[in-house]
């Protein structure tokens, strides 16, 4: 079987987001600048729907749980704009997920607060693989799905377990994680990457799952230890590349054990909307890159360039174009 499009299983969640004049400290008081908005997010809304915007003719196939609620049919009417998006294999249970977003006006970042819901039920048991010809697998977020993240006597974790599953029907699989302040990573993460071939993760995931930190304590990117990282992620059992986002570029380990980097693009004064999504966007680029047969280096301009272009956007979405014009845009603005 000629398999052909990515599968994204894993996170459903709504988006409830709040602009604020400056996230405010215990006890104070800060001003909504503006109506909140209600867009999705998390990893299967997200980056199945930059996926289907880089490539209207690529299928896409989504995996996990939603609750049959108002929030729910929003995602679901959300992906009924994609002809390419195929939503039939979601399961209705419970209450929708929903993340509370505070984005500082001030310092441009964001602070999250999530429900899990209905995403903590989906634990990979009752997948149809025989219904599955995608090329990819992609799932996560790893951390924050309850089921997937539960202890498997056999593969360690049940994320680990749908891992093996999925490459043992004929995909090729992929993993990102949420930025947990916790220490959880070294215990949940490495037994799904003994069944990814690709993960695709920011400097803060990366040093928290390896040990190896990525910034110095005046935050400071350390782009001497990029490489020691991935070359752990790669020894913890990711086969094809490992490749880690930070906002100063982006960085990567193929297959052929080479080191590949990319600078940030530089990009005009207040063009930046938003940054909800900008590290979906990037993985997706770098997922239809992998489809597609680039090379890593390729595969990473497109991930930078998808990136710079959902920014120009508040929400997680709308700024993600087609994959074509995402090339142009990264000649646009000075890529190399």
């Amino acid at each position: 079987m000629a398999r052909n499009g990515i599968c994204v299983a894993g996170n459903l969640i709504v988006d409830i987001s709040y602009p604020i004049s400056a996230y405010p400290s215990p006890g104070q008081l800060v001003t909504v600048l503006d109506n909140k908005t209600m867009t999705v997010g998390g990893l299967a809304c997200s980056v199945g729907i930059d996926l289907a915007r880089l490539d209207g003719a690529l299928p896409i196939r989504i995996l996990g749980c939603l609750g049959d609620d108002p929030e729910g049919r929003f995602i679901l009417e959300q992906f009924g704009r994609y002809p390419n998006i195929q939503a039939q294999d979601i399961r209705i249970t419970g209450q929708t997920s929903y993340t509370l977003v505070m984005n500082d006006a001030s310092t441009r970042e964001r602070t999250f607060f999530q429900f899990r819901g209905a995403n903590a039920q989906f634990d990979g048991l009752d997948v149809r693989w025989e219904a599955i010809t995608a090329k990819i697998f992609h799932a996560g977020y790893i951390l924050l799905m309850d089921g997937l993240d539960a202890p498997d006597p056999e593969y360690g974790t049940r994320m680990a377990r749908m891992l093996a599953r999925a490459k043992e029907a004929g995909m090729r699989t992929s993993v990102d994680v949420v930025s947990e302040a916790s220490d959880r990573f070294k215990t949940i993460v490495p037994p799904a990457l003994k069944y990814a071939d690709y993960c695709i993760i920011n400097e803060y995931e990366a040093g928290k799952t390896t040990g190896i930190a990525l910034r110095d304590e005046a935050g400071k990117l350390k782009t001497d230890q990029m490489l020691p990282v991935l070359k752990a992620l790669k020894a913890l059992g990711v086969s094809r590349w490992a490749v880690i986002h930070a906002p100063e570029g982006a960085f990567g380990l193929d297959e052929q054990e080479e080191f590949v980097s990319l600078p940030c693009l530089k990009l005009p004064p207040d063009y930046i909307k938003g940054t909800t999504g900008a590290g979906d966007a990037f993985c997706s680029g770098v997922l239809y890159g992998a489809h597609e047969e680039m090379g890593l280096k390729d595969a990473l301009r497109l991930g930078t360039a998808s990136a710079a272009a959902s920014l120009g956007e508040a929400d997680a979405n709308s700024g993600v174009r087609p994959a074509t014009e995402t090339l142009a845009f990264y000649r646009e603005m000075g890529g190399v």
